[in-house]
């Protein structure tokens, strides 16, 4: 597995680099070739540990936040782990054959949880500019609305970020 560690705000020792790498290395079994992207973030007193992994033209994506950084990664990977795990069965086909044949002997065991639609909501996707669509979903009180962006047609997602920012979701050709 790629490692690319980013520090925010922060450094990042030797030790806990080793530590990242160590942990992601459980994740292995799953992937034959993948990137994880680690940003690790100090704010005030807070230690935030962001984990993307990116393999099969699929994401994985987990963020903690606690006191401490070890801590924080410690409940990523657990997170992230969880998520596989959860969805076990949908994923057996993208993964290793033998990635699920026998648990970890460290690792707790996870339910798998069924997935049911319970609801389908249909709405007109009106052209929009982003400043446009994120008053859109302010009015509406939601935490992301899809729309049609007025100058490339596509669509787009724009969402609001824990940190009061937005984001904007493009999609891009594989």
């Amino acid at each position: 597995m790629n490692i690319v560690i980013t520090a925010r705000k922060t450094t990042v020792k030797d030790s806990f680099k080793e530590r990242i790498e160590k942990k992601l290395a459980k994740f292995d079994r799953f992937f034959d070739d993948a990137t994880a992207n680690v940003v690790v973030t100090n704010e005030r007193d807070r230690e935030t540990v962001e984990i993307t992994i990116q393999a099969m033209g699929m994401f994985f994506r987990a963020e903690k936040t606690t006191a401490d950084r070890v801590d924080s990664l410690e409940s990523v990977t657990d997170s992230l782990m969880k998520q596989i795990i959860r969805n076990k069965a949908k994923l057996q086909k993208r993964f290793r054959p033998a990635a699920f044949e026998e648990p970890i002997p460290e690792e707790p065991l996870y339910e798998e949880e069924d997935v049911n639609v319970v609801k389908v909501k249909r709405f007109p996707v009106k052209p929009m500019t982003e400043e446009e669509a994120i008053l859109q979903m302010n009015l509406l009180g939601h935490t992301f609305f899809m729309f049609r962006n007025a100058q490339t047609g596509e669509i787009n997602v724009v969402y609001a970020r824990k940190n009061g920012d937005y984001g904007l979701l493009v999609p891009e050709e594989e």
